[in-house]
């Protein structure tokens, strides 16, 4: 028998806010790699995941929500996913099985039906998400209502939840991406820098339990990662030999929204601490010391120099 044909490629996910893009990236990578919260817009960059197999490397592209921009911000992360869609080979389109099909997936159909009549042609994989969620009634109406929505290469009911299906995404993935040798190392997870993904971290973290207006205000960078002595913060340490410390400042766009982080006596920003240095310490393979800062960067998301800065 002759040996499979090796095949690479990217793969975006793209979908509305919410459709479980970042729940199913993370499945198919088997490890952490993308944030996920119950709140909308919460992945702000193409984050890539890597998986690799013996016949096939698939490089996962979870990309924002697409949506009605209100702000600069969310102009630019709808532009991101519109040049993310030009370049990859598979783009999954995920529809989740408890929502019915919406103005913003016929927009989305729409761009995809045009790309696919344009020179880049990616193969398009209809991801039906969420279907722990619904009946198989209600779930073979919403695939009907998919095959009609837009012509596409195949459709994949899955639950990145349970895992129901997922192998078979994967395959299915795989299948349509071109044929090419390995394009990252065996053991490369994400393409996402050390302190990206604890910026990441540190976010879902603090949108956790805060309100409806808020999560879209909130940005986090990593001012530094440090190793230091604990009874000599100014003697040089070997690495992995001191304390780790990461600070990172938290940024909102008002005065206000810093006094809902911080709360009362400094309980909130204490358990936003508490849940990321539990997340940063797995994500290490070690215990650091988290040092966080709540900065005000006045509506940010409106302003170009504000965005440039905190990394948009």
């Amino acid at each position: 028998m002759p040996e499979r044909e090796h095949r690479a490629g990217f793969v975006a996910l793209v979908g509305r806010p919410n459709v479980g893009k970042s729940t199913l990236t993370n499945a198919l990578v088997g490890e952490k790699v993308a944030i996920t919260s119950s709140k909308p817009q919460t992945t702000r960059r193409a984050i890539r995941g890597i998986v690799t197999r013996e016949d096939a490397q698939i490089i996962l592209v979870d990309t924002p929500g697409v949506h009605r921009p209100r702000t600069l911000l969310g102009e630019r992360l709808n532009d991101l996913v519109r040049e993310t869609l030009a370049e990859v080979d598979v783009v999954g389109f995920c529809l989740p099985a408890d929502q019915r099909i919406g103005p913003g997936d016929r927009f989305i159909a729409e761009d995809l039906a045009e790309l696919r009549g344009s020179r880049s042609r990616p193969r398009v994989v209809a991801v039906v998400t969420k279907v722990d969620l619904v009946d198989r009634e209600r779930l073979t109406e919403h695939l009907i209502a998919v095959d009609q929505l837009l012509s596409v290469d195949a459709i994949v009911p899955i639950s990145a939840v349970t895992g129901e299906q997922v192998d078979v995404l994967m395959q299915v993935i795989a299948e349509q991406l071109p044929v090419s040798p390995q394009l990252y190392p065996d053991d490369q997870l994400t393409e996402e820098s050390r302190d990206d993904r604890i910026a990441e971290l540190i976010r879902e973290a603090a949108l956790e339990g805060v309100r409806d207006e808020l999560p879209h205000s909130i940005a986090v960078v990593v001012e530094e990662v440090v190793e230091t002595d604990p009874e000599d913060p100014f003697a040089e340490v070997a690495p992995g030999e001191g304390r780790l410390v990461v600070r990172a400042s938290l940024f909102v766009e008002r005065d206000s929204q810093k006094g809902i982080i911080i709360g009362r006596g400094g309980s909130r920003l204490k358990e936003v601490g508490s849940a990321a240095r539990a997340e940063i310490n797995r994500l290490l393979g070690r215990k650091v010391h988290l040092d966080l800062r709540v900065k005000v960067a006045k509506d940010w998301q409106r302003d170009p120099k504000q965005l440039g800065r905190l990394g948009f």
